[in-house]
């Protein structure tokens, strides 16, 4: 009785430090993910004003005569 405690008691105790270096990991994807949001919306921004300048740089050029 008292190893079939020990061999339960050692497996419960491996489940939690699975279970804790599972939860570290979701934090970490949760700021990576965070970050890459944030990042990704910016690129998106310059993309945007880029667009913009472009447009307007284009709009000022001469059309080309057939």
């Amino acid at each position: 009785m008292d190893t079939e405690l020990r061999i339960l008691e050692k497996k419960l105790h491996t489940l939690f430090e699975h279970t804790r270096a599972l939860r570290m990991a979701n934090e970490a994807l949760r700021r990576d993910l965070a970050r890459a949001r944030e990042e990704n919306q910016a690129l998106m921004q310059r993309t945007q004003e880029a667009s913009v300048r472009l447009e307007a740089v284009l709009s000022r050029l001469p059309e080309a005569s057939l």
